[in-house]
């Protein structure tokens, strides 16, 4: 057999593991850094199928790093599988997981016959939204002598490259001052007061910003009791821009709507995180034109969905990734439609038959495309240019 007809043959082998790994990791949600069982079982698998791997990477007791093969070309194939809070794998990071320790098995098939070497990084809490794992990873190491990297993340429907734009997450905490709220609130220091006014500040600073700005929040407490003036609230809030140049631009305007809340209610002002945002991505197009000619291969279409991936934008922490290394983050179609990420309902359906499929499916397109890669000496130059034939 040739090399991709090896790789299809691997692939085919361990699909039903692949399958029952998904199901597992979907039922068992673990959320940014607590995410023990998926790493485990991801690394188990990975071990046992012939990769040396390394557990609890770069001080991240949840990151592995697996490798096998030792070819000139470097491919690195990321994992992601950590859940939402209290939906679940809304994401369908389950799907990431099995797709991205299938590619690497798969791969491994062809390595030692196209000169390729595999590595699967397992790449922990990118819901977290500030100081994600592969940020930290890239920090520390991680990503050395990779020379590609590439991953599958579940939409609706097949994208190619989405709209991938900066985000930067960060906690905001108002102190304040306690009192009766009815017999001496003129003795309290209101910090929901001071939410309120921030709040409210941004609210009129959306009519000012760039309509592909994003900034939204939740409140993560309010107060403790109705009859006491609340002296501690807190939220989290998020600001996206299409690049990181125009995110620094925002944030900062942003932290005044926080500071003019304290001005306001005399309450006590802490910006907390946020120094470590998420890039936009930046799309490999000689990769991403591999990985489509192989995801069509196996019955993938992409149409023309661009004014929906306008409004559609998202944030990841491969776009730092995409940065540092030419990368691609195709998103594969799982037919949830009305259901859309972040929904109770896509939950459901990151199991499902098409669920299922995309498993395969981003597995084995992903694998050819790493076996395409090393086997063109045009690619495979322009990637590891240091190499010498």
């Amino acid at each position: 057999m040739n090399p991709r007809d090896n790789v299809a043959e691997r692939l085919n082998r361990v699909y039903p593991r692949l399958l029952d790994l998904s199901h597992r990791i979907h039922r068992h949600p673990e959320t940014g850094f607590e995410e023990v069982n998926a790493a485990a079982w991801l690394a188990g698998m990975l071990q046992d199928e012939g990769f040396h791997v390394e557990v609890g990477i770069c001080g991240l007791p949840t990151a592995f790093a697996a490798r096998t093969g030792n070819g000139p070309l470097n491919i690195a194939i990321c994992a992601e599988y950590d859940a939402l809070p209290g939906i679940g794998h809304a994401c369908g990071h389950n799907i990431i997981a099995a797709a991205a320790a299938g590619a690497g098995i798969a791969a491994a098939a062809a390595a030692d016959d196209v000169g390729l070497t595999v590595t699967v990084i397992g790449t922990p809490a990118e819901e977290l939204g500030d100081a994600g794992g592969k940020i930290l990873l890239l920090e520390r190491g991680a990503f050395e002598g990779v020379h590609a990297a590439m991953m599958v993340h579940p939409a609706p429907f097949d994208v190619l490259t989405p709209r991938i734009i900066a985000a930067s997450m960060f906690e905001i905490r108002y102190t304040g001052k306690e009192a009766h709220a009815s017999a001496f609130p003129e003795m309290g220091i209101n910090a929901a007061d001071a939410m309120t006014i921030a709040q409210t500040s941004i609210g009129l600073l959306r009519q000012h910003i760039l309509p592909t700005d994003r900034i939204h929040g939740i409140i993560t407490h309010g107060g403790d009791a109705p009859n006491i003036v609340p002296a501690f609230t807190s939220a989290r809030f998020i600001v996206r821009s299409q690049t990181i140049e125009q995110l620094e631009q925002l944030r900062p305007r942003v932290y005044r709507c926080f500071e003019a809340g304290a001005i306001g209610s005399g309450a006590k002002l802490e910006i907390i995180g946020g120094d470590k945002p998420y890039s936009e991505m930046l799309h490999d197009r000689e990769i991403a034109a591999v990985f489509r000619r192989n995801a069509e291969l196996l019955g993938r279409n992409f149409p023309n969905v661009e004014g929906a991936a306008e409004r559609a934008a998202a944030s990841t922490d491969m776009g730092n990734v995409s940065k540092t290394i030419p990368s691609i983050h195709p998103m594969i179609g799982i037919d949830s439609l009305p259901a859309v990420n972040h929904q109770r309902e896509f939950t459901n359906h990151c199991i499902t038959e098409a669920a299922d499929k995309a498993v395969y499916d981003g597995a084995l397109a992903m694998a050819w495309t790493a076996t395409d890669l090393a086997s063109d000496p045009a690619a495979r130059n322009r990637l590891n240019p240091g190499f010498l034939p």
